[in-house]
């Protein structure tokens, strides 16, 4: 047996997870790395929060709004005491608040029994994938390229992963078809399919209205699924809103998870799921929320109340809805990208090579670029030209983003968008001229 000079015996990377040492687990913590050693760049990686919102964030005026709302409930100061500052139960405490605020926004009408109050979208998707993938070789399909918390937790739970092409309108569904009829004949399934239906990360792109009544049609031929992420819907004009898969679903195919890190505050670190399909067991039916809540009570147990109580204030102080919570931020994130956009459009050259994707919201917009974008590359524009971005082949399963980068405006001044843009047409000219 070998020993450290300490005495101690050192571990081996073949007695782990195979799954730490997959680069898509190390893929947030690289940009942060990369970040530290760069501070004086302009970062345009991070799909952040704009700060300038936290400037006036007065917690325990919304944790009050939220004790006032309780009182007049008929609970008493111990009561509500409890509340706040003992542990909770694991399906939440604000779902019926959430629960109103989705018929509200959404035309959802949910019982808030269905809802369970999670640790952040993260969570949601984790619980989700753990409950329904019962079978060993039943996959999650992904649109490609995909957020990589996705394919990190699959990895994780060791679910196969399959890709399907992203396209400019969502993804490819004959590909998602034949991976279903393929997989079928394996004897095995596709069991979920992930998708963000608008201005999905990292690739911008929005699933036309046709488009989504298409695919909920091809989950119930496929038995499938769909984890639907709603994290950027919230970015769409009032007047380019599209309906979400779970407001179309007759057939009980969609779960339905969301976040209040961007709408709200990121620090809080409370997101939501809808599961309210019909459980049939051997006994009674359940709600598919019961085993997901049941799963994070051996998990985190509870979602903090004191972040519950935060993200209640702040809804109830909007008139229980969210898009009302939402909308100054909604305008400046579209501001930021239309200054994205037109700054693009005036200082990069496109007879060059070069090309990009146009999103009507959300934080990102993807470039293509005729050279090949990795790690190296990355570090040299942010040593030398001061301006920081993401390699796309973060959030690739194969080779696709091996020649693009993502740009997230979300947490930029305007003012910073004109300058970060300004150095990296200055990098890219110098790039593409060494060709």
């Amino acid at each position: 047996m070998t020993t450290t000079t300490a005495g101690r015996v050192p571990m081996s990377t073949a007695d782990l997870h195979a799954a730490v040492a997959d680069p898509v687990l190390s893929s947030m913590n690289f940009l942060n790395e990369v970040m530290d050693r760069y501070p004086d760049a302009i970062s345009m990686a991070p799909g952040a929060p704009h700060e300038s919102f936290f400037a006036d964030m007065d917690i325990g005026r919304y944790v009050g709004a939220f004790s006032r709302h309780l009182e007049s409930r008929g609970l008493g100061e111990a009561a509500i005491r409890r509340v706040l500052y003992q542990y909770g139960p694991s399906r939440g405490q604000i779902n019926d608040i959430i629960a109103e605020a989705l018929r509200r926004d959404e035309g959802l009408d949910v019982r808030p029994e269905s809802l369970v109050i999670t640790v952040g979208a993260q969570e949601a998707i984790f619980l989700t994938l753990r409950v329904l993938h019962r079978e060993p070789g039943d996959a999650i399909a992904v649109v490609d390229p995909c957020y990589p918390g996705v394919l990190g937790a699959a990895r994780l739970l060791d679910i196969p992963v399959v890709p399907v092409a992203g396209t400019a309108d969502g993804f490819d569904l004959d590909q998602l078809r034949q991976v279903g009829v393929a997989y079928r004949q394996r004897g095995r399934r596709v069991r979920t399919l992930y998708v963000a239906p608008d201005f999905a990360n990292p690739g911008g792109a929005r699933i036309p209205l046709p488009a989504r009544r298409m695919l909920l049609d091809e989950a119930d031929r496929l038995d499938l699924t769909i984890i639907e992420d709603n994290t950027y819907g919230f970015t769409a004009a009032a007047d380019d809103r599209l309906p979400s898969l779970k407001s179309l679903d007759e057939r009980g195919r969609v779960v339905h998870v969301g976040t209040f890190a961007k709408i709200c505050l990121p620090g809080a670190r409370v997101g939501y799921l809808i599961a309210d399909q019909q459980v049939h067991g051997t006994t009674t039916a359940h709600l598919l929320a019961d085993d997901i809540t049941s799963a994070k009570s051996m998990i985190t147990v509870n979602t903090s109340p004191i972040s519950q109580a935060l993200i209640a204030g702040m809804l109830l102080e909007h008139g229980g809805s969210l898009l009302s919570v939402a909308s100054a931020k909604a305008r400046l994130y579209r501001r930021n990208l239309t200054v994205l956009l037109e700054s693009m459009d005036r200082h990069i050259d496109r007879s060059t090579g070069i090309s990009w994707n146009e999103p009507d919201g959300g934080f990102f917009v993807r470039l293509r670029l005729p050279v090949p974008v990795d790690d190296a590359l990355l570090e040299r524009c942010a040593r030398g030209y001061g301006v920081i971005w993401t390699p796309m082949r973060h959030f690739h399963l194969g080779t696709g983003g091996d020649n693009q980068l993502r740009l997230s405006c979300s947490s930029l001044s305007e003012a910073q968008i004109e300058e970060g843009v300004l150095r990296l047409a200055g990098f890219l000219r110098d790039v593409t001229e060494e060709r």
